[in-house]
């Protein structure tokens, strides 16, 4: 049995993880075969966002591991948890919480800086080769993460392609349930909720991201 890291960053597309996202990557993994353990951050939050009206509660202040549990039903572990060898493949849900607390892409665009605890926890993966699948806005992280030229998608978002190409990445326009797949890298990445009206158009990418990052693990 094939058994995959998923890398959350919270829990709520405005400030953590994308929550459908995230639970249909561990649907599709368990649909497959294949087993999975949840990891996070155990950092705090960039901030706290109230999902009903949108406004950030200055007040609020939260653990993206804390967080993740949420959608994990308790089971994450700590990035430093992480023991590679005993991992085949990773895969990384979007929602803003990867651009706010895996990265700092939210605020810092072209110029983001990769949490140094999460670049590490992914580039164990790239160093020895094993696949990884990135969704949503995650895939801004896949430029730092691999050597120049690798490919990977956002969907069509020029600003957010443009961040990609600078940081050394090559992007790929892609529909809304495509996945492109960089074999030389082993890396695989899905728009999901960058251009999805609706859940099945997300999952119909995750199903094709998680059997191409299985297939290669």
């Amino acid at each position: 049995m094939k058994k995959v890291a998923v890398l959350l960053s919270g829990c709520g597309v405005f400030d953590g993880a994308e929550i459908h996202e995230s639970v249909l990557t561990l649907l599709e993994l368990a649909r497959s075969g294949a087993s999975y353990q949840c990891f996070a951050p155990d950092i705090a939050q960039l901030h706290v966002v109230n999902h009903l009206t949108g406004d950030i509660d200055e007040a609020d202040q939260r653990n993206v591991l804390v967080e993740s549990a949420r959608v994990a039903r308790g089971e994450v572990k700590p990035l430093t948890d992480m023991k590679i060898d005993e991992f085949d493949a990773l895969v990384v849900p979007g929602g803003f919480g990867a651009a706010k607390n895996l990265c700092n892409f939210a605020v810092a665009g072209a110029e983001l800086i990769i949490d140094s605890g999460v670049k590490r926890f992914i580039t164990q993966f790239t160093q020895v080769g094993k696949p990884v699948g990135f969704m949503c806005i995650a895939p801004v992280m896949i430029p730092q993460c691999y050597e120049a030229g690798v490919l990977g998608t956002i969907g069509s978002d020029p600003h957010t392609a443009a961040a990609f190409e600078l940081q050394g990445g090559q992007h790929q326009i892609t529909k809304v349930d495509d996945i492109v797949v960089d074999e030389v890298n082993k890396v695989v990445s899905t728009p999901a909720y960058m251009l999805a009206d609706n859940i099945v158009e997300v999952h119909n990418g995750i199903t094709k991201l998680v059997a191409s990052v299985l297939n290669m693990a």
